[in-house]
């Protein structure tokens, strides 16, 4: 019977010394594929989005150049800056053009009707959106139909209806028919927007006694202010720059709006052209609205967002 001897284990050869409590570091795993396709993927949409806005910030940048130019300036190095600042320009539009009265007719008439817009709008989609009657998706839809419906295909009954009411050539009738006009829309956007605040306030207020009118103007109403403000800068966007409906309705010349102005403005000259007065009425035309985004961006993209948000 034969027995084996144990053999003694061999040393491991001598290495750097290692602390206590350290580990040896791990070797960096290979980035995944859908990290390196996203990365990619948001190198291009930065990419679309810094061309979007060159595209978009280029054109306003000339425009305001230009109205600081001459005539002679505009055609001879159009992208040039000017040699001179030429308030004269903007003097003679504000001036001459009549762009004061047109400015003050837009003024006066989408300021009521965006009041008007926004009131009777969150009016009719707070009750839609918060009380269940019959004929409730009924009245709901037809506002959405109306948002379909192209308003070229209403000019004519339109002109014969506020004819025969004694409101043609006015600026009451111009208000009444913008807040017509832009109502769908609102309801559409305030319905939606109702639907996410809480119930408990509400009803809390209910509890303690409140109406159902101090509860909509003092309680929700405030809490919808996101929304009435991104409902309302798309509204003043879409009543300054409309020029279909004050151009059947409005040919009174001392009643034209802006954009009627504008066009005014183009033609009057003949074969001579006031380009130089031209480029500054559009950019009178223009500053007010670039001024209320500018002002109330923060407040457009929270009512954008709070719709998804519940």
């Amino acid at each position: 019977m034969t027995t084996t001897e144990p053999t003694a284990p061999v040393p491991a050869e001598p290495g750097p010394p290692v602390a206590k409590g350290d580990a040896p570091a791990p070797r960096p795993a290979p980035a995944p594929a859908r990290e390196r396709t996203g990365g990619v993927l948001n190198v291009f949409s930065h990419g679309m989005l810094v061309l979007w806005a060159f595209m978009v910030v280029m054109p306003l940048l000339w425009a305001v150049m230009t109205s600081f130019k001459n005539d002679r300036s505009i055609f001879s190095s159009p992208w040039a800056l000017p040699d001179r600042l030429h308030f004269e320009n903007w003097a003679r539009a504000w001036t001459d053009a009549n762009m004061s009265g047109y400015f003050l007719n837009t003024v006066l008439v989408v300021g009521f009707s965006l009041v008007g817009t926004l009131v009777l709008g969150s009016m009719a989609a707070y009750v839609l959106a918060r009380f269940d009657f019959p004929g409730n998706r009924l009245i709901y839809y037809l506002f959405i139909g109306g948002m379909s419906f192209p308003i070229m295909l209403a000019l004519v009954p339109l002109f014969y209806v506020v004819n025969n009411m004694g409101l043609l050539n006015t600026i009451h009738g111009l208000i009444l028919v913008y807040i017509a006009y832009s109502l769908p829309f609102t309801v559409f956007f305030l319905t939606a927007f109702f639907r996410t605040l809480p119930n408990s306030i509400a009803e809390a207020a209910f509890v303690d006694g409140a109406s159902h009118s101090r509860t909509f103007f003092q309680i929700m109403l405030p809490m919808a202010k996101p929304g009435l403000i991104s409902v309302g800068i798309f509204n003043f966007l879409g009543q300054w720059n409309q020029y279909m409906l004050p151009t059947v309705l409005n040919t009174d010349p001392d009643k034209r709006v802006l954009t009627q102005g504008l066009v005014q403005l183009a033609v009057s000259q003949g074969y001579k052209g006031d380009w130089s007065g031209l480029f500054a009425g559009l950019v009178m035309a223009m500053l007010p609205v670039l001024a209320a985004y500018i002002i109330f961006q923060r407040q457009v993209v929270q009512g954008l967002t709070a719709g998804a948000l519940k």
